[in-house]
């Protein structure tokens, strides 16, 4: 940290009061991400051993920044200390935006007016700024090559296929995989290829959209990423808007390209397949070997877009094992227990210090109840209880027998049991409580501790609780 600290301090000239980790256990990159912020300024520092992979993005995004691309800004770096600062671009990601706006199935115009400027933006990638882009900073490779492809194909193959049980024919699989590749490499690769276009990776400050998290850029085909984002499993945007968005990015990119649609529709779909498993091989790593059971919530999506193309898409290529690997992985007892588990509603707990600041979701969907306990008694304030905390019997006790707890959490449970209800009848996925109280270790504790014995009852509920004052405290 001491190095971010001092990277902001030189740019701003003012050294940053506030300092909170952005990101928390969910994500996949490894990477730490920070803001740092003062009554002035602010800024995002990053923190990551990979020196390859912090150069690729830093001469990305000042490439981008120069062909006038909206993404963050590099204020510093330190690439001795795996360690640079970049603009802030605030907490909305695409992702979220869309989880606000949108029923089921139906998506509002506000969202889809968001996601046509997302896709009106990225033949500007793949084609303007990927003329001129020095692809030698790339890393781990240059191009999206017949090694990259078969690198996935194969982390789809092990971490997914044999994890999740699902028998195939090794040799009849790698067959099918070669022709694939065959077919991939057919197309047209001489453009920027972003790898990882997907609705988390767009952030939305001000309402327009910025773009993040292309340190993984390399030459590749253009129907990578355009497949990329419209089958982002998680956003599981309908089959009618993908198709609207896939015509509007094909009217755009027919003004920066001589578009043969035909042939780029003939290539398309295989595109969207191999980016399936590859977020598949990436749940399967996650979920299964790493055993980061969050990672396996995408699977019932991805599942779902298998379903669609199955019914709906033909490939101008034959791959009967990899096809019948995927009707088997439809009908595998082990994942519809996921898709099962995934249909629940996930109702996360926290409890917190208000002097550390308000937990952040990391749902997607903004944030939910925030109670304040600290108008309780506070068994803190006795010597006999400091070293408990809410979770100790003394101080359930304690708080057991305040005529006010029990009112205030009649209330809260009043609130809460409400719109489970209402969550589980309109098909919402996720609901998320937090108490707070002055230190989070006692009255913020209990109350958590309570809701989520409540909840653990109720059918078709999934319950999660974190203490994170005590997280801090090592307790």
């Amino acid at each position: 940290m001491d190095v971010l600290n001092k990277l902001f301090e030189e740019y701003f000239h003012a050294p940053a009061k506030r300092v909170q980790p952005v990101q928390g256990d969910l994500g996949g990159s490894g990477r730490r991400i920070i803001r740092l912020a003062n009554d002035r300024a602010s800024a995002i520092g990053i923190l990551y051993g990979v020196r390859e992979e912090n150069e690729a993005f830093l001469s990305f995004a000042r490439h981008f920044h120069r062909h006038r691309l909206p993404v963050p800004e590099i204020f510093a770096e330190d690439l001795s200390a795996g360690a640079y600062l970049e603009q802030d671009l605030g907490d909305t990601t695409l992702f979220e935006f869309l989880s606000k706006h949108r029923e089921g199935e139906v998506v509002a115009p506000e969202a889809v007016a968001i996601y046509r400027k997302v896709v009106g933006v990225l033949p500007r990638f793949q084609v303007q700024a990927g003329k001129d882009l020095d692809y030698s900073v790339c890393y781990p490779c240059a191009s999206f090559d017949r090694q990259s492809i078969q690198w996935d194909l194969n982390y789809f193959k092990y971490y997914f296929l044999r994890l999740a049980g699902i028998s195939f024919s090794e040799s009849a699989l790698e067959n099918d995989f070669g022709r694939l590749t065959d077919f991939l490499l057919s197309a047209d690769c001489d453009y920027f290829l972003y790898r990882d276009f997907q609705s988390r990776n767009v952030m939305l400050p001000g309402g327009e959209p910025f773009f993040v998290d292309f340190q993984g850029g390399r030459k590749g085909a253009l129907q990578y990423d355009i497949a990329s984002m419209l089958y982002d499993a998680k956003a599981d945007l309908p089959p009618e808007l993908r198709q609207q968005l896939l015509d509007h990015y094909l009217d755009v990119l027919g003004a920066y390209i001589n578009l043969d649609r035909a042939a780029f529709l003939r290539h398309y779909y295989a595109y969207v397949y191999v980016r399936i498993m590859q977020a598949l091989g990436a749940y399967g790593f996650r979920g299964f070997y790493e055993r980061k059971a969050h990672f396996l919530q995408s699977v019932p999506y991805a599942l779902k877009n298998l379903r669609w193309l199955s019914h709906n898409v033909e490939l101008p290529i034959a791959l009967p094992t990899l096809m019948d690997a995927f009707q088997k992985m439809l009908a595998s007892e082990k994942l519809h227990a996921i898709a099962a588990e995934a249909d629940e509603l996930k109702v996360r707990i926290f409890s917190f210090s208000f002097h550390k600041g308000l937990p952040k979701d990391e749902s997607g969907n903004g944030g939910g109840f925030v109670f304040d306990g600290r108008n309780l008694p506070n068994p803190g304030r006795e010597e006999r209880f400091k070293p408990l905390t809410g979770k100790d019997a003394p101080v359930i006790e304690y708080l057991n027998q305040q005529e006010s707890v029990h009112q205030f959490l009649a209330s809260v449970m009043s609130l809460v049991d409400a719109s489970v209800s209402t969550y589980q009848e309109r098909g919402f996925k996720n609901l998320m409580v937090s108490f707070g109280c002055t230190g989070g270790q006692h009255r913020s504790v209990y109350l958590a501790e309570q809701l989520a014995k409540r909840l653990r009852s109720r059918k078709g509920v999934q319950v999660s609780v974190r203490h994170l004052g005590l997280e801090a405290m090592g307790v």
